[in-house]
This record gives structure tokens, sequence and C-alpha cells, in this order.
């Protein structure tokens, strides 16, 4: 049965998810742009994680978009690489299935064989205590995840480095991403297996610009330019848990989750949002997830 949630913007993202019927639930432990350490909801890790456990949800947790342990700059990697190392130690400590963060880039200039290298000590001196999720991004020349061939590269950085499927590095699709950098998603899902041997999640977002724009700017499942039933194959095909990170455009209480009524009309998912729900509770942000 796939899985399926949200990224919730909202100080209590269990009673929001549960109250969404969703089965997964993915958040920040503290500000997404900026630079302090997690920070644990309610500040009892183990409580965090028996109250998920209860409800059934499965938790994935964002690290920060300002995260960039590519990058050549040390007043960037080295803070990079203590956030990230902060954030998978927190982020077990609650019980999630994954840490999600984004490539990075090198900057203008700059050979993205440094890019690899640093990714590569990255994982070689950073302890994974639970699967850290390496994102595809939308743009950027010097990006490490953005063209299949820069996945290609980087998953052989962190192969060669220990990681690879049984060190706790895994990789999440994010459709509006890949849709605009340019990559075709009627066979995503199997060139990037082909890549990567696994899809751990799927970022399920349609895209408000146009394929190969480079932007990203997530839409509603069915208000993009990408055909709703393009996201959803992409979903069947990976068979990984999904979640929505797309705004919301009306009301409380009158929201319904429309990749969960695709996917149970289709019958891939067994569960529809309750009527009323307000699933999923998301925004969309110029760095979104």
């Amino acid at each position: 049965m796939l899985r399926i949630g949200g990224h919730f913007h909202v100080d209590d993202p269990l009673a929001e998810a549960t109250a969404c019927g969703a089965d997964a639930v993915q958040f920040f432990l503290g500000d997404p742009q900026g630079w302090k350490g997690p920070v644990i909801p309610g500040g009892d890790p183990a409580a965090v994680k028996d109250a998920y456990a209860a409800a059934g949800l499965d938790v994935y947790i964002h690290a920060p978009y300002v995260i960039n342990v590519a990058t050549s700059n040390n007043r960037i990697r080295i803070p990079s690489r203590k956030i990230l190392d902060q954030q998978l130690k927190a982020a077990a400590s609650i019980g999630a299935k994954g840490l999600i963060v984004h490539g990075g880039h090198v900057t203008a200039g700059v050979d993205s064989a440094e890019g690899l290298e640093n990714w590569r000590k990255a994982v070689e001196r950073i302890e994974r205590p639970l699967p850290m999720l390496i994102e595809n991004t939308a743009g950027g020349d010097g990006a490490m995840a953005r063209s299949l061939d820069a996945i290609g590269r980087l998953w052989d950085a962190v192969s060669e480095a220990g990681g690879g499927s049984g060190e706790n590095v895994g990789f999440c699709l994010d459709t509006c991403h890949a849709y605009s950098a340019g990559i075709d998603l009627a066979d995503a899902v199997d060139r990037i297996k082909a890549i990567t041997g696994r899809i751990d999640l799927v970022h399920c977002n349609n895209s408000r610009d146009e394929f190969g724009s480079g932007r990203d700017r997530h839409a509603n499942i069915t208000k993009g330019t990408i055909d709703p039933e393009a996201l959803l194959a992409v979903v069947r095909a990976a068979g990984a848990t999904a979640i929505c990170e797309t705004p919301d455009e009306t009301p409380p209480g009158r929201r319904h989750g429309r990749l969960g009524r695709i996917l149970n009309r289709s019958g891939a998912w067994s569960r529809t949002p309750p009527a009323g729900s307000s699933w999923p509770g998301a925004r969309t942000t110029s760095r979104s997830g």
C-alpha cells in the first residue's frame, strides 16, 4: 500500500496530519532558512516518537535549505556539515524514517569535481543513524543533483565514500524539480533507479513553470503544467511514500487531498482523506523542498 502525506508548515504537524487522514508527515526541525540547530517539538524526543508511532504516521524531516555540503566556500560547507550532522541525529531521535537534504551546488567557475569531493568527504565523516535522502534540484549550472548525468556522478561519489544502499544514503525524487530540470517524467523512475538502485521518497509536486525552465515553483496537483496523471504514474512506478509540498488554495474545512483521491480511484491507495479534511497542509516557496 502506498503511503501519502504532506509537508506541514504548522506548529503541530501531528494534529493536522491526523485530522487529514494522512499516512505520512514531513516537517522542519526549526527555521528552514537558518543556521541554528534543530528544535525538537515539545523538547522530548521520546514523547514525539511515541506520539507519531501511536498515530500510525511515518515521519520525514526536511533539512534546512541553507545546507550546502558541496560548496568550496568553507564558511558555508563547514557549518553545513555540522548542521547536517545535528539534523540527522535529531531526526533519528524522534523516529523519523529519513532526513531529506538537497544536493547542493558549486559556485560559478568552480569545477563540479570539487563538489563531488566535498560530498564524498561529508559521507565519510558524518554519522547517519537514519537514511539521509539526497533530493534532486531544479536549476543551477553548478547543481550536484539537477540532471541525470549529475545525479549519476554524485551517486558514484557517495557510493565510493562508503554510501550506497547499505549505508543509510538514499534518494528523494521531486517531480517538480525533475520536470523543471528537463527530466522526462515518463521514464524518470526507471532511469533514476538505474543510477541509484532506489527511490526512498517522492515529493509529488506539480510545477508552475514549463518543462526545462530550471525554476523551482511548486503548484497544486491539478493546477500546474504537469499532467496530474503523469504525477500519479511517477508515484506508482516509484512504489515509495509520496509527500505533497503543494500550496493550499481553499479555506480550511473544504480542502481535500487531490492526489489521495486520484490514487484511491486508481486502486493504488487504500485510504481516502475524510470529508472536511485539510490535507495536505502545505505551501510552496521558491526554495521549497
